[in-house]
């Protein structure tokens, strides 16, 4: 048993993790970051979930780029085949839970 305080977490560069926990081929992942990630396809779906402060999330649909903005507490969901990038807006804390070894 293990208890994460995610408001508290830093880590040493932007998209830093922490592994909470591998699962049957998925893996659930806190990250702390001030910069935004990349534009990029997951090799599988992902949960992202914005635990403390705020993010815009970037996504492309059909050629055309969409942006919304994620509060604490707030979910995205990426399907297969997803384009999207998050845009942290100061610190952010993310929980993303995606397949094993996905980008």
């Amino acid at each position: 048993m293990e208890i994460t305080r995610g408001r508290n977490f830093t880590a040493e560069r932007a998209w830093g993790a922490k592994t909470i926990a591998s699962m049957n081929g998925i893996t659930t992942r806190l990250h702390w970051t001030d910069q935004p990630y990349r534009w990029h396809v997951n090799d599988g779906e992902e949960v992202f979930v914005v635990l403390d402060g705020r993010v815009e999330m970037r996504y492309r649909s059909e050629g055309i780029e969409h942006a919304q903005r994620l509060e604490t507490g707030d979910i995205f969901y990426a399907s297969v085949g997803t384009e999207h990038v998050a845009c942290p807006i100061g610190e952010a804390r993310v929980l993303v839970i995606e397949k094993e070894g996905s980008v």
